[in-house]
Order: C-alpha cells, then sequence, then structure tokens
C-alpha cells in the first residue's frame, strides 16, 4: 500500500462528495429523479385568477396543486381544490362546500346543508344569492359535490360555481 493510498481524503473532497463517490453519485440520481417526478406529476404550480377567491386566494398568486391528495383520502367540505375544465393547464379554483349525498341551498346567500346553516368564517361578506332557483333544495347525487369561490360579494351571475363529479378534482391546493 503505498502512502498516498493510505492517507484519509482532504476534508473539503469528504464534505462535498462524500468517503465514496459512487454511492454519492447514485444518491444524487435517485434524489434528481424524485424530484423531478414530484414536480412533473405530484405538485404541480399553478397561478391564482381572477378575483373569485377573494380574500384568501388573491389574483396571482402561486400555489401547489397536490394531486395524490385524493388517492387515499376523500374531499372534505372546506378543502380548497382545483377542477378541471380542460385538462391540467385549465382549472377553476373553489372550495368544497357540499359533499355526496347531502341536499344544499343558498337563501339569501347563506349556505344551507340539510336545512342547517354552514358556518364558513372564510367569507367574510356575503350577497343576497338565492340558488337553486328552479326548485326547493339541490340533491346532490353519488361522486357529486358543490364547489363555491369564497368571494361572495360578487353577484351571482358573476361566479363560476355548481355541481361536479368526483373525477374533475384535479387535486388539493396547498395552503
Amino acid at each position: 500500500m503505498t502512502d498516498a493510498e493510505s492517507r484519509p481524503a482532504p476534508w473539503w473532497q469528504i464534505v462535498t462528495i462524500g468517503r465514496n463517490p459512487r454511492v454519492t453519485a447514485l444518491r444524487l440520481a435517485v434524489t434528481v429523479a424524485l424530484v423531478v417526478f414530484a414536480w412533473n406529476f405530484v405538485f404541480v404550480p399553478l397561478r391564482v385568477t381572477g378575483p373569485s377567491m377573494l380574500p384568501n386566494y388573491a389574483n396571482g398568486q402561486r400555489r401547489f396543486l397536490n394531486r395524490l391528495a385524493y388517492r387515499f383520502a376523500e374531499p372534505q367540505r372546506g378543502d380548497v381544490v382545483a377542477i378541471k375544465t380542460s385538462g391540467l393547464h385549465n382549472l377553476y379554483l373553489k372550495r368544497i362546500i357540499a359533499l355526496p349525498g347531502e341536499s344544499v341551498r343558498i337563501v339569501q346567500g347563506v349556505v344551507e346543508i340539510d336545512g342547517v346553516p354552514l358556518e364558513e368564517d372564510y367569507v367574510p361578506k356575503r350577497q343576497p344569492w338565492n340558488w337553486p332557483t328552479d326548485r326547493p333544495e339541490w340533491q346532490l347525487g353519488p361522486g357529486e359535490y358543490l364547489f363555491i369561490g369564497d368571494n361572495r360579494t360578487m353577484l351571482m351571475r358573476d361566479h363560476e360555481f355548481g355541481v361536479q363529479k368526483r373525477e374533475r378534482i384535479a387535486g388539493k391546493v396547498w395552503q
């Protein structure tokens, strides 16, 4: 054994590369692959566009969408989700208000679930919306959710909301 082989590696080499460069290179490759996978398939960056989620989500704000959030759990009331309109690049950002099987209506701006007013701390002000207009209440079917934005100061006709199937939920928005 030569003198060079028995000497320990310099401190800077141990700090940057480690004691075994092959293991370090393998760890780096695995880490890069996981980050690329997560960025492209799990966490999708999105930008809030429009006033429908004010005051909680401002126009131009950037958020991340967790596409795996509902893989092993069901969406819950109050979750902010992205709803697919046409592909993964055109999404509505809305809050889940009513769950499958519930009957819902909005009377003078107050959401009622199965006849009980819903407490919505995230809605500071509201217009006197009445929905549905063609019947006393809306009965959600299996796999159907009611989505509404937080900005209820807008007139109802200017606000995009409604009932969508579970398949349209792209994922949960990270707060």
